[in-house]
């Protein structure tokens, strides 16, 4: 008799399964898979200044290397050419601008240093909005922990 006093727990274990692995993969299965932290840039090292919209490359390979931590993108979008605005941000937050690279009309690439290390960014003008796509390797918690001892 005891034995079937619990026999609701099996299927409420499997339900809790089943959704907290639908919460952890729904990221990867939405469009704004890259945004580990909404309202933040790079991930949390300034909060994101109003009227930029953020987006994620559609890139099935961009997605995979983001989910598998190989890389980190996150792209912000806003209206005419402010290539230089998000950089400003960065700065604020501790990055250090080592290159400035106006590849063409349109185009500026800029190479930044801080906490999270490398960083590239690259400004895009589309169709009179400008296209702010920051790009990098996620530190590894180890790193961060041999740092600090």
């Amino acid at each position: 008799m005891s034995a079937s006093r619990g026999w609701w727990a099996v299927p409420l274990l499997a339900v809790i399964l089943v959704g907290w692995w639908q919460l952890r993969e729904a990221r990867w299965a939405g469009a704004l898979y890259c945004i580990e932290r909404p309202g933040t840039l790079w991930n949390g090292a300034a909060s994101l200044p109003a009227g930029y919209t953020p987006e994620c490359p559609a890139s099935q390979s961009y997605r995979q290397e983001v989910r598998s931590g190989f890389s980190r993108v996150e792209r912000y979008r806003t209206a005419g050419w402010q290539p230089k605005a998000l950089l400003e941000t960065l700065k604020q937050a501790g990055y250090r601008q080592i290159t400035d690279d106006p590849i063409a009309p349109g185009n500026d690439a800029v190479f930044l240093q801080g906490p999270g290390g490398m960083v590239q960014y690259l400004a895009t003008l589309q169709q009179e909005q400008t296209v702010v796509t920051l790009s990098g390797r996620p530190e590894r918690r180890h790193e961060l922990e041999m740092r600090s001892h």
